[in-house]
């Protein structure tokens, strides 16, 4: 009976994704049910260049040798990599590798003591603040999740731009849902191929989570992006360095919602509003009246992008400015290509004033509901693991937590970041 009514789901959803417009990046923002929004369709960009790509969700070993450009990147730059061992397992257990570590630091690594300036000469610091007082370089990771367009409509419904971490997979499986990003106006970094934990990666493999992410990002949105975060923060001065050969530069975070670990370790929806109430605490104590702040939440499930709009208001009238992390920065050519440029901050925030937005509130009626479901995998490629989709979801988001793992077909030590 399971298997039928499996079956049954998959055909409907089948169904309700042939009713729309699968081939646009226009057409797939206009649905508005999740269960068509998260329903398998096939991409020809993406289908086509699969096999220049490692499988989807399965961490990178190897740049195959077919891969003369992306070798002979590595190549170039293997002999001057760091000799810093890798760390742990992929899924976040560093039990046996802990004991041992110096209490020093020497590799600058994050999962030890959260630290962000490298000892290695010559690596930039990492991003964990942004320098505009009283602004919170906004954004978040693990997108593009296959049901964001209530989310988005969100944000474009209120001016609101935001730094997107887009998962290499993810943009595989979700093309469209990519190209909305650009489409919106928001920033796109990269958040590795497969999301695990990048300092257990061996040299070769530490390449091509970054590379394939690149290349997977540049194929769908025709961007390559100059900026990428460690899943669950987890770089030292080896990675640090494989990541600015490749021109990106490390954004961490001070702050964490833990909005990624409800349900996990004891957190629960009250310690995320929490998480968010001592933020925008922050703010009227002078905490942000020097340097700015950046705190990290996802769009990772219905749950997470629900908790975003719901306190979106607050934010508001909290900070005097949210931006994406690339205007807070005055970084004004994003991507490698430099036909797409950004504002200034002074000319963004000129546009989107705290009046403004707090305007726009108003107008839009504060917030909305139903963001959607779970960041399911299996859908631009036509090759996916599971269905993609999580169903309709309730507004607790408590089933979205549930089949997040199952979908994404990875288990991971602590939960998502």
């Amino acid at each position: 009976m399971r298997a039928v009514l499996r079956t049954l789901h998959l055909g409907l959803l089948v169904a309700l994704a042939a009713a729309q417009d699968r081939t646009t990046e226009a057409g797939e923002a206009q649905i508005d049910d999740p269960n068509a929004e998260c329903a398998i369709y096939s991409y020809p960009p993406v289908v086509a260049a699969l096999a220049n790509f490692p499988p989807i969700w399965t961490p990178v070993v190897s740049v195959p040798e077919n891969d003369t450009v992306g070798r002979a990147k590595f190549l170039a730059m293997n002999a001057s990599i760091p000799n810093i061992a890798p760390k742990g397992t992929m899924t976040g257990d560093f039990s046996n590798f802990t004991p041992t570590y110096p209490a020093t630091d020497p590799d600058c690594w994050w999962t030890f003591h959260q630290c962000t300036t490298p000892n290695l000469d010559g690596l930039p610091d990492d991003i964990a603040s942004v320098p505009e007082p009283r602004t919170l370089g906004y954004g978040f990771d693990d997108g593009p999740n296959c049901s964001h367009n209530a989310f988005y409509d969100y944000l474009t419904a209120r001016g609101q731009l935001a730094t997107m971490f887009y998962i290499g997979s993810n943009v595989m499986d979700w093309p469209l849902e990519a190209q909305r990003a650009v489409a919106d106006g928001h920033q796109i970094c990269v958040h590795t191929w497969s999301h695990r934990y990048m300092t257990s990666f061996p040299n070769e493999g530490a390449f091509g989570e970054l590379w394939y992410t690149l290349q997977a990002i540049k194929l769908v949105t025709g961007v390559t992006p100059t900026c990428w975060r460690p899943p669950f923060g987890d770089v030292d001065d080896r990675i640090r360095y494989i990541a600015g050969q490749l021109g990106l530069e490390t954004i961490i975070w001070k702050y964490d919602s833990f909005d990624w670990q409800v349900g996990l370790n004891g957190i629960t929806t009250e310690d995320v509003q929490q998480n968010y109430d001592n933020l925008i605490g922050n703010v009227s104590l002078g905490t942000f009246d020097s340097v700015g702040a950046i705190m990290l939440t996802h769009e990772l499930n219905n749950y997470t992008m629900q908790t975003a709009m719901d306190n979106y208001p607050a934010l508001v009238k909290a900070f005097d400015h949210l931006v994406p992390i690339a205007v807070a920065q005055n970084k004004t050519n994003p991507y490698v290509e430099t036909n797409f440029t950004f504002p200034s901050f002074t000319q963004y925030i000129a546009n989107h004033s705290a009046a403004q937005a707090l305007s726009n509130l108003n107008s839009t009626n504060g917030t909305s509901s139903g963001s959607g479901s779970g960041s399911g995998s299996g859908s631009g490629s036509g090759s996916g693991n599971t269905t993609g989709a999580a169903g309709a979801l309730s507004a607790s988001g408590s089933m979205a937590l549930a089949l997040v793992p199952a979908m994404l077909g990875v288990v991971v030590g602590a939960g998502w970041v």
